[in-house]
């Protein structure tokens, strides 16, 4: 009798979690989840062969899971570890689920750590699933985490520290931080976007914030000799580690380098860049074209949103993200030269959906303050838009082989 109901104890605490994750909160994002999903398993098998920078990666990670060690000395070891562990799973080369599987789970949970993130800056449901179904239906994001490269994990990673940091656990987000850039250096760009926040925002508990920051550059260490540790067989000097990392990438210069696809950062802003992944079907290393038509209006919306002090919290967090993972780049190859890519914008993408998001539903929440037409074209632009947004996907996605 009393383990009968104990298990209906446990039903009934399944069942109640259950109509929380399928609830008003959770299931519009559980729709865009599935969906996305969907699509990604629709054509993880296409190509079958390696693509654009897989070709790098996925050899790397053979050699790696074969105790050969590491070509890919320019990257930290955890993004490289989690392909080889995709591809230590499955064992079988001949299916691309085999190395690309991870990028997709990532790539999942993304989507949902950003629609936390809204929902920490104190954004509505609605406001945040909208920031949700731009972010998870934009190009670049989707493509990125389609293939097996470093970013995909990177920029999860990424968004765990930043919701970790909007929570108040500066410690854990700090640990965050870390892992963002074990798995592409990049990642370090996700502690420049907290530490901006925090100095115009929140100034609170500044010595947890402090201990937090502090956190985050020694596990960064300590995890860079753990993380080595099954590449290399041996314990590797973090500092000179760090040291050869650094050369290397800072080597490949405009002046040197000579891909076509090669573009500066203030570039990004006024030319459409499309970098072709991969032919058939064609994967395209671009931003949906709406969503980067919007990226200056959008960051003068939020300027606009700070100065009247409208909602002051998520308007600076937008910003600061903008500036740390984008503007950063500006300066950084005017001293250096560094070759840039159209795909570098991926870290920020979240920022400008962000900011897109409370546009649009300031424009939809017209509807209740304005009559006559003005009250349809609102109605009209923001839907028109969303449709625009999954019209340009199926554009650019890599759809049209099927």
């Amino acid at each position: 009798m009393e383990l009968y109901c104990q298990h209906l104890v446990d039903m009934e605490m399944t069942k109640q979690r259950l109509s929380r994750i399928v609830s008003r909160e959770y299931f519009f994002l559980l729709v865009i989840i599935l969906a996305t999903l969907a699509i990604h398993f629709a054509v993880i098998t296409l190509p079958p062969e390696q693509m654009f920078d897989e070709q790098h990666y996925v050899p790397d990670a053979l050699s790696i899971s074969q105790g050969n060690g590491t070509n890919r000395g320019e990257h930290p070891p955890l993004g490289k570890l989690l392909i080889t562990a995709n591809i230590m799973i499955f064992q079988d080369m001949s299916n691309p689920i085999s190395w690309r599987l991870f990028s997709v789970l990532f790539g999942t949970i993304s989507i949902f750590l950003f629609y936390l993130i809204c929902r920490r800056l104190n954004l509505t449901r609605m406001t945040a699933s909208l920031a949700a179904f731009l972010f998870a239906f934009e190009n670049l994001t989707f493509v990125q985490a389609s293939i097996a490269m470093l970013d995909v994990f990177s920029l999860t990673f990424m968004l765990l520290c930043f919701w970790l940091y909007l929570r108040g656990n500066y410690a854990l987000s700090g640990l965050g931080g870390a892992l963002a850039a074990l798995a592409k250096l990049t990642g370090v760009l996700a502690i420049g976007v907290i530490v901006l926040h925090w100095i115009f925002v929140r100034r609170s508990r500044p010595v947890y914030f402090i201990a937090g920051l502090i956190i985050s550059a020694a596990a960064f260490v300590v995890l860079l000799m753990a993380f080595n540790y099954p590449i290399y067989n041996q314990w590797i000097n973090p500092l000179e580690n760090i040291q050869i990392m650094f050369s290397r990438m800072s080597s490949l210069t405009f002046d040197n380098a000579g891909h076509p696809a090669m573009i500066r950062p203030w570039e990004w802003l006024y030319l459409p860049m499309v970098m072709a992944y991969w032919l058939k079907p064609h994967y395209e290393g671009a931003i949906s074209f709406n969503i980067w038509a919007l990226i200056i209006p959008s960051m003068a919306y939020m300027i606009w949103r700070v100065w009247r002090r409208k909602d002051f919290n998520a308007p600076v967090f937008a910003l600061s993200w903008f500036a740390a993972t984008y503007l950063i780049w500006i300066p950084l190859v005017l001293i250096s030269n560094r070759v840039t890519y159209i795909y570098y914008f991926y870290p920020a993408v979240g920022a400008v959906c962000l900011a897109i998001a409370i546009g649009l539903s300031r424009i939809w929440g017209l509807r209740y303050t304005i009559k006559g037409k003005a009250r349809h074209a609102a109605t009209w632009s923001v839907i028109g838009f969303l449709v625009l947004h999954l019209v340009i996907f199926g554009i650019l996605g890599p759809f049209y082989s099927w």
